[in-house]
């Protein structure tokens, strides 16, 4: 299984990407804007090759066993981003609820110059299963892009 974030539209600090797992597309990705150098908690994640992987520690995967209940094994983690950790992959649908990391979403909107996905937890609760798949294989390597659209 190979996994790819294409990122295709910006808005004034929001960037919206598309999730691609074995080149199928999966759900949109809300992340903070781009930035050269990095802004804690408000910056995109670097385009490159990194690694997934699941992570049991923390209170976000408390708060994730208490709402996913048995769906939940672990937070989806990026790893190996420069300067950037603990990057999941989790649910939310503007960038006050980013804080670096992607928020999944079946739709988007674009309002007063920001994208904001839709259908968060509906959407999560789709990728999830493959994403745990993915993280837990040998081939648990995800690619980012650039590609804007609009």
């Amino acid at each position: 299984m190979k996994s790819k974030i294409i990122r295709i539209a910006q808005g004034k600090n929001s960037t919206l990407s598309q999730l691609y797992i074995n080149d199928i597309f999966q759900c949109y990705l809300l992340e903070d804007k781009i930035r050269a150098e990095k802004v804690p908690t408000q910056t995109a994640i670097p385009s490159g090759a990194f690694t997934l992987k699941l992570n049991t520690q923390g209170a976000k995967n408390v708060n994730y066993k208490k709402a996913f209940g048995k769906l939940h094994q672990g937070m989806i983690e990026i790893t190996g981003i420069p300067n950037f950790s603990f990057v999941y992959i989790h649910t939310g649908n503007t960038i006050k609820e980013t804080a670096g990391c992607p928020l999944c979403g079946f739709g988007f909107t674009f309002t007063e110059g920001e994208y904001v996905v839709t259908q968060s937890v509906a959407a999560y609760k789709m990728v999830y299963p493959k994403l745990v798949n993915l993280a837990k294989s040998t081939s648990n390597k995800i690619v980012i892009e650039n590609n804007f659209q609009f």
